[in-house]
């Protein structure tokens, strides 16, 4: 035997891809409650629902992000060294 526990492994990659779904179907949410809210045509009461709604999904997909930030972190990591890079994205 390795010493590699597959089932574990298994369970880690089930869990990133569930995790991603939920992150990609959060964000599918929230995007269609602003659309709601931009158009006007609810009520207070459904407008505070749906913004109740977009808190809940807004930290949903934004704890997935930290953790997903975490784990970059971890993973740029050389060999001890905490040092950190920054990410920058061309425009």
């Amino acid at each position: 035997m390795c010493g590699i526990d597959i089932e574990l492994l298994a369970k880690k990659g089930n869990m990133a891809a569930k995790t991603t779904k939920s992150f990609e179907k959060s964000l599918s949410e929230l995007e269609k409650i602003v659309e709601k809210m931009e158009n006007g045509d609810l009520s207070l009461e459904e407008s505070m629902k749906q913004f109740e709604k977009g808190v809940e999904l807004t930290r949903v997909c934004q704890t997935v992000l930290d953790q997903a930030e975490q784990k970059v972190k971890l993973l740029s990591t050389d060999e001890g060294d905490s040092s950190e890079a920054d990410f920058t994205i061309d425009q």
